[in-house]
């Protein structure tokens, strides 16, 4: 719930901030039509997404996620493409930036790591996977989502992996501190490159957030019609259903423009789901298979799901650090 809901917000901020760009590049710089504010590109791309929200659970949205997938891999390779071909911005510099002390580059490294763990979140798949491949005594899916999860992280990396490679290229230190590749391509290139290339790129990220948006909020979406049908052991009705998603979408709206920074923590929370991916499984797997104790298997799942809490603990501490250290620019709502 925590990673859907967060999930949600902050591709509502994406999808709406592009949006609005969209409109800029399409519309020009003599264009006579007002311009939306960013606060209601916001509840366009929320509105959009309840639309399209009603499908009834992650089987019915494979459609969807396909579409999901291709675009994202299609606007990452455009972005970090364009950003080597157009060349490198003058002043640019590759130095590291200069850290008061040895503990202050610590937790600046940690909290790299935190923004590199929200970054190359596949959860989504992971709950693709999990939840529409059927399941056995005879026929078990282990094996099947062990390959599926194997292939879509993968993809996630041949995404990530270029963006983030090409785009220090490209930009080094220059990159700015909210949009990030994205930002650096309409900030630098954005006189130097076709506006029909900019515009495709934008309309991916749209498409990409308005189906992310669908398989994160499923969760959310399944938990709150589980919790009815226990209660009132019947069916949830299909306009109550609706109405479960008209209330999320309108929540995660309220949030995205109440919190505005919330990007500005991205490594923080980072940090806080990295026992998902790191030590849960493991903990997950001692109390379901109970082997015997001080088993091989068993210190060394102990083990692992231990140095996965400690290692979020300290991705954490160094998210902390970095906020009083260098401070953030809370503006509560006043979306920017």
């Amino acid at each position: 719930m925590y990673l859907s809901g967060g999930t949600c917000v902050t591709l509502i901020m994406i999808g709406g901030g592009t949006m609005k760009i969209l409109f800029q590049i399409a519309c020009g710089d003599n264009c006579n039509w007002k311009p939306l504010t960013l606060v209601e590109w916001y509840l366009l791309f929320t509105c959009s997404a309840i639309i399209i929200a009603q499908l009834p659970n992650l089987n019915s949205i494979a459609g969807v996620s396909l579409i999901g997938a291709i675009t994202a891999v299609s606007y990452c390779t455009l972005i970090w493409a364009v950003s080597i071909v157009q060349g490198r911005p003058v002043n640019i510099s590759y130095d590291p930036p200069e850290a008061k002390s040895h503990t202050a580059r610590l937790f600046s490294i940690l909290n790299a790591l935190g923004i590199i763990a929200f970054a190359f979140r596949g959860h989504n798949l992971v709950l693709e996977i999990q939840g529409t491949m059927p399941s056995s005594a005879k026929q078990p899916s282990r094996l099947p989502m062990w390959r599926g999860v194997k292939f879509a992280y993968l993809i996630i990396a041949m995404c990530l992996f270029p963006l983030a490679v090409g785009g220090y290229w490209a930009y080094g230190d220059l990159i700015p501190r909210n949009g990030g590749m994205l930002g650096a391509l309409y900030k630098y290139h954005g006189h130097d490159t076709s506006k029909m290339l900019l515009g495709i790129t934008s309309v991916l990220v749209v498409v990409n957030c308005l189906s992310s948006f669908q398989i994160y909020a499923m969760p959310v979406f399944d938990n709150l019609e589980f919790r009815y049908t226990s209660k009132m052991n019947k069916p949830c009705p299909r306009w109550l259903r609706s109405g479960f998603r008209v209330f999320f979408g309108c929540l995660a709206f309220f949030i995205a423009v109440a919190l505005p920074f919330l990007p500005s923590l991205a490594g923080l929370i980072g940090g806080i789901a990295l026992p998902v991916t790191l030590a849960y499984p493991c903990l997950m797997w001692v109390m379901i298979k109970k082997p015997h104790k001080y088993s091989p298997f068993w210190c060394l799942n102990w083990i692992l799901g231990l140095l996965g809490m400690v290692l979020s603990v300290l991705v954490v501490t160094g998210a902390i650090w970095t906020i009083v250290t260098m401070g953030i620019e809370i503006h509560f709502f006043k979306p920017q």
